[in-house]
């Protein structure tokens, strides 16, 4: 019975928690833009704080040529980047936890 293996198998499911969490956040502030949201609405402003940082790197970083569509995938690419830590970092946690517990 190893504390370290539980500690890393606990760490590897809070991480999961938040990536799903910030993952709804992700797709609301995508879907809210569809729509004209009011700029002062708190909920939309909340939103738009926890995700415009990330966005606006990933924008920086996309070639210009995405740009030309008008369709911003900044939402699609963080998404695939939280399914990526998600999937390596989550489950290299947990197997090393649970390589501990053994």
């Amino acid at each position: 019975m190893s504390v370290a293996g539980y500690l890393l198998i606990a760490i590897a499911k809070v991480l999961g928690i938040v990536i799903n969490v910030y993952t709804i956040i992700v797709v609301a502030a995508a879907l809210i833009t569809w729509v004209n949201p009011d700029p002062y609405n708190p909920l939309v402003r909340l939103l738009f704080g926890l995700t415009e940082p990330l966005f606006r790197i990933v924008r920086k970083i996309l070639p210009s040529s995405f740009r030309q569509f008008r369709i911003d995938i900044a939402p699609i690419i963080i998404l695939l980047i939280l399914v990526v830590i998600d999937t390596f970092l989550g489950g290299l946690l947990f197997d090393l936890g649970r390589g501990m517990i053994r």
